[in-house]
């Protein structure tokens, strides 16, 4: 990529691509298209058609999807499955017919079988049932690996695919209702701390392990990527650690201050048991994730603690 190359984000407003904005502004790339979902609607065949015609990017960085933790990802069944797969045919299709040079796919750790081996391998896909409390969203991005290498097997594109493991940082969701579970755990324990409550409920045993990557350390990831890798195979971006959800609702405690207890509602799902990637590939291509999790949680709490 050149300093001047046209470069679209999709999704540039959520989580993700707003940190892919961020880097690469800091990197000094002065002509990034940005549009919001209001702006162009990526789940419209006709709009994304004309927006490619019209623009004909050279690079893009496809971030935007319909996101959620288990609530909204389980109740919301039929409308991550179609409107996930319809942002990724649109983009990657025109991708392909404007003659795009490069395109980076993102997809997520809920791929993977719901008891793959741990830590889990990039060739575990397909190997195994998903998580039923995931698997439309899941099936989606799996599609969107697969459309990513048929198209390279087919017509020869550049388009690669990276999976992230669970992110957090600037611009995440703190809605109970479809939030994932670090920004969930942040605002309840604020929520407690702000009304004296005296007890926080964590949903699940707290025994399930999670592995977090602030999205400050995706972005650098992804943008090394684009600059350096060409392959069809897909590839983990994520720390290469993890921790139980008990230990991480202490260490969120821990940071907003809350001097009350912990109660876990087992008659909540707890989800997939374990979800650690393997990131022997990425680091072995020279990229290692920089952000400790104790300072990054502290980060976005200060960010944010006066909004929530």
């Amino acid at each position: 990529m050149q300093k001047d190359s046209k470069i679209f984000v999709a999704g540039s407003r959520g989580m993700v691509g707003s940190a892919i904005v961020r880097k690469l502004q800091k990197e000094g790339f002065t002509n990034l298209i940005i549009r919001t979902s209001k702006e162009l609607d990526l789940r419209d065949q006709k709009q994304v058609q004309d927006f490619f015609e019209k623009e004909k990017p050279d690079y893009v960085f496809l971030a935007a999807a319909k996101v959620g933790g288990i609530l909204a990802n389980n109740t919301y069944r039929a409308d991550f499955i179609y409107e996930n797969l319809m942002i990724q045919n649109n983009v990657i299709h025109q991708a392909y017919l404007n003659k795009v040079k490069k395109l980076m796919f993102l997809g997520s750790s809920c791929i993977y079988p719901k008891l793959a081996p741990q830590p889990l391998k990039e060739e575990s896909l397909l190997t195994g049932l998903l998580e039923y409390t995931n698997e439309p969203y899941a099936i989606a991005k799996i599609a969107g690996i697969k459309m990513c290498e048929a198209y390279r097997d087919q017509y020869g594109c550049n388009f690669i695919s990276v999976m992230p493991t669970n992110l957090y940082g600037p611009n995440d969701n703190y809605d109970l209702k479809n939030s994932h579970v670090l920004p969930a755990l942040i605002r309840k324990f604020h929520t407690a701390k702000k009304e004296g409550q005296k007890t926080v409920e964590i949903w699940g045993t707290g025994s399930p392990k999670r592995e977090f990557l602030h999205v400050d350390d995706l972005a650098d990831a992804c943008f090394f990527l684009m600059q350096n890798y060409n392959e069809k195979d897909f590839l983990n971006i994520g720390v290469g650690d993890d921790i139980t959800i008990k230990d991480l609702a202490l260490l969120v405690k821990k940071i907003v201050g809350f001097e009350g207890e912990l109660v876990f509602d087992t008659t909540k799902p707890d989800g997939t048991p374990r979800k650690l990637m393997d990131v022997g590939r990425l680091n072995q291509l020279g990229w290692m994730a920089r952000i400790p999790l104790e300072e990054g949680i502290a980060s976005v709490y200060n960010e944010v603690k006066s909004i929530l």
